[in-house]
């Protein structure tokens, strides 16, 4: 999959890796998410009055797993990190579901994608093998 990333004064296309996003992103930021994304097996970004992030927290929750949740609305630098997170997950501005694309959901450190992505997963079964391996069920 790639990511569109904006850079000064053009558009361009990279290989979707976080890492080779550092000339996009403030470096800072981006060690930020990577931190925060690392923190637990599960980390959501979510935004505290969003009924779609409410609801991936319910699901996670649902199926035993206790996700370290950080509301960007709440959060000194969500706005920050927001922007970033919109970009890496490709989407320019909010769907009329969802606050600019949130939730965004990392499993292992890993970026598994916004409220679809997880739905998929979900659907087709490929969730709790993810959620095993990351160490968050142990069914």
């Amino acid at each position: 999959m790639q990511y569109k990333t904006e850079t000064r004064g053009s558009v361009s296309y990279n290989n979707g890796k976080v890492n080779n996003m550092m000339n996009v992103f403030p470096s800072e930021t981006l060690a930020k998410i990577e931190s925060m994304a690392a923190e637990n097996a599960v980390v959501i970004f979510s935004m505290s009055t969003c009924c779609m992030c409410h609801a991936i927290k319910r699901l996670f929750r649902g199926m035993g797993v206790s996700p370290a949740v950080h509301e960007l609305d709440l959060h000194p630098n969500g706005a920050e990190i927001h922007r970033a997170l919109l970009r890496l997950v490709g989407c320019s501005s909010g769907g009329a579901a969802t606050p600019g694309g949130l939730p965004v959901v990392f499993i292992g450190g890993k970026m598994v994608g916004s409220m679809e992505r997880v739905m998929a997963s979900h659907i087709n079964g490929s969730l709790v093998p993810l959620l095993k391996n990351a160490g968050a069920l142990w069914l």
